[in-house]
């Protein structure tokens, strides 16, 4: 037998109103709500006491226990990831300027430490008076960074030979020109960013500026002063006018017949010519002394605080004074680059040089010969850049790679950890393609991991390092102080 329902019919209908709105919908916290929250979190205060003498004999046991014990002695608490590898984060490059086969001549990080800024220019042959070059900038933390357009290029008619970002305005920074001229740009202005320069004056430099630095202003502590040095021997000192110049405000001459003698230092040719600088640093412990690197092959410790007038004959709206006071081993030749610790107790004060004997030399100031002298080399050391936060650590700058029976130098980027090796590099970057030589590099003060370095090729690139050269252990400046003594015995 068989059972079959009838038909059933069906329809199917939408329904959508006309209007619609939008409600939001809160309580209000009522009176009993918070009593009952109150009765949940009431203590036993009777019995907490009670608790807290009994074990408080236990406690202050093992606190005095904790107190008097040294396993934690030089410990410190890292909340980064840690990082055992130097990696290339941003390759950065303008290609107008590598059309041009125009080369990084400079690289700076700003204030806040997120803006790198490099400098275009010509460091070997070609008409480096005429030929236009570029400032550009790239903020690293700007989402949609493209590594190829810069956020700012500033067209200049000379290269562009060093730059320097001020020490607390993000926006400013300052290029020291073929000519000789130096020129701040404010890069918060697109139009028209050159705010001061000093033209082509009497005062100006009469050869190529080779590096520009900002000091702060006793006078005026919101202004700060921009010093220049050049291979015409001279140091100025720049204030700002309102009237977009920069005026002399004092100077200083590199004279070879002012320049102190010593036994040790017989190649030097003395008499009344220009000594030629490339290259100064400022100590960290006394804002007076600062340290030359010049075309010699020497480095220099002079003083802002001399008195003695430079025995110069070229004319000059303030009257330039001799600042040498100390004479230090020379290199094979050249100096390009010279860097003061900024760690290091005054008593010894160390600092760095490089040249184009392809050796790094470890001066103290209270001495004139190196404490050591390491061939990184058999090309050009071009920079080289004591860390910012590892007291043993420095960076050096080269020409190309090289490999002999002494030492092996695999790329362009070389990376020293004196707690590692006192003679050889921890790690060696190749950088530039076809041995094209690194010409600067810069540690990025805020974010302490980043380090930049331009080269031959137009190429700016930004290195990751890996934590072994940013975090300090335990008594390394101790040790540091060690090496330098045991050195000096």
């Amino acid at each position: 037998k068989s059972c079959q329902t009838g038909k059933i019919s069906t329809a199917e209908t939408a329904v959508q109103s006309h209007t619609s709105r939008d409600a939001g919908v809160q309580t209000d916290q009522s009176k009993d709500a918070v009593q009952d929250f109150q009765q949940e979190v009431q203590v036993d205060y009777a019995s907490l006491l009670s608790f807290l003498q009994r074990v408080e004999d236990a406690v202050i046991k093992e606190l005095n226990k904790n107190w008097e014990s040294r396993a934690f002695d030089g410990f410190e608490v890292n909340w980064t990831d840690q990082n055992e590898t130097v990696l290339c984060l941003h390759t950065l490059s303008y290609p107008d300027a590598q059309d041009q086969n125009l080369q990084v001549t400079s690289v700076s990080w700003n204030a806040t430490g997120s803006v790198v800024a490099c400098s275009y220019g010509r460091l070997d042959g070609g008409d480096w008076s005429t030929e236009k070059s570029y400032v550009c900038t790239w903020n690293l933390d700007r989402r949609g960074l493209n590594p190829q357009r810069p956020d700012l290029v500033v067209d200049v008619p000379s290269s562009v030979m060093c730059l320097a970002f001020h020490p607390s305005q993000p926006s400013l920074v300052a290029g020291g020109l073929f000519s000789g001229e130096l020129v701040v740009w404010d890069t918060s202005r697109t139009e028209d960013p050159v705010i001061w320069r000093t033209g082509m004056t009497d005062d100006t430099h009469t050869d190529p500026v080779y590096q520009v630095n900002w000091l702060p202003d006793t006078k005026h502590r919101n202004h700060a002063r921009l010093l220049s040095v050049s291979t015409d021997g001279k140091i100025l000192v720049w204030r700002e006018e309102r009237d977009g110049r920069l005026a002399l405000a004092e100077g200083f001459a590199m004279v070879a017949q002012q320049i102190p003698r010593s036994a040790q230092l017989k190649k030097f040719a003395w008499g009344e010519a220009a000594v030629g600088v490339t290259s100064l640093s400022f100590s960290h412990f006394d804002p007076r002394v600062f340290v030359v690197g010049v075309e010699g092959g020497y480095s220099l410790k002079c003083s802002t605080a001399v008195e003695t007038l430079a025995l110069h004959r070229t004319s000059s709206s303030v009257p330039l004074r001799a600042p040498a006071e100390l004479a230090f081993s020379p290199h094979g030749g050249p100096v390009y680059s010279v860097s003061c610790s900024p760690f290091h107790r005054q008593v010894l004060n160390l600092f760095l040089s490089c040249g184009t004997d392809g050796q790094v030399h470890l001066h103290s100031m209270l001495q004139t010969q190196a404490l050591v002298s390491l061939q990184l080399s058999k090309k050009y050391l071009f920079c080289v850049r004591w860390s910012p936060v590892r007291p043993l650590v420095f960076a050096a700058a080269s020409g190309e790679g090289n490999c002999n029976q002494r030492f092996c130098s695999i790329g362009d980027v070389h990376l020293f950890d004196f707690e590692k090796s006192s003679r050889k590099p921890a790690v060696s970057i190749k950088q530039a393609t076809g041995e094209r030589p690194v010409y600067c590099l810069e540690f990025n003060i805020k974010q302490t991991r980043l380090l930049a370095a331009g080269d031959a090729t137009g190429t700016v690139k930004v290195w990751q390092l890996s934590s072994d050269f940013t975090e300090q252990g335990p008594r390394e400046m101790n040790h540091l102080e060690q090496l330098a003594s045991e050195i000096m015995d």
